[in-house]
């Protein structure tokens, strides 16, 4: 199996932006979250919501394009972000809550 990556955009609330890449996205933001590294620069300013992800059958595909989106301009990563999460939604705001087990029967 291969040795997949993913490359991903953080964000405050005030839209600094943190690129990043890992091979367990959700541990990855897990620990972003919890601000696990508190002298870390997404810590030190609350950098906690996914905005955006890209996954790659290979990790050093994933750090190519990291290396990529580091060198464009925030406008043009700002673009990047907006136009595939125009809310700039945490997208990983449901994860790790449980599902509901599903049923049949129609809410009234």
């Amino acid at each position: 199996m291969p040795d997949c990556g993913y490359v991903y955009i953080m964000a405050s609330s005030f839209k600094r932006l943190y690129i990043g890449v890992t091979s367990d996205l959700g541990v990855r933001v897990r620990q972003h979250k919890e601000h696990r590294y508190p002298d870390s620069f997404t810590a030190r300013y609350r950098i906690d919501h996914l905005v955006y992800f890209e996954r790659y059958g290979m990790i050093e595909d994933a750090i190519a394009r990291e290396t990529r989106l580091k060198k464009w301009s925030r406008l043009k990563k700002i673009s990047l972000i907006v136009e595939n999460n125009p809310t700039w939604q945490d997208l990983s705001e449901e994860w790790g809550k449980p599902i509901a087990p599903y049923s049949e029967k129609q809410p009234s």
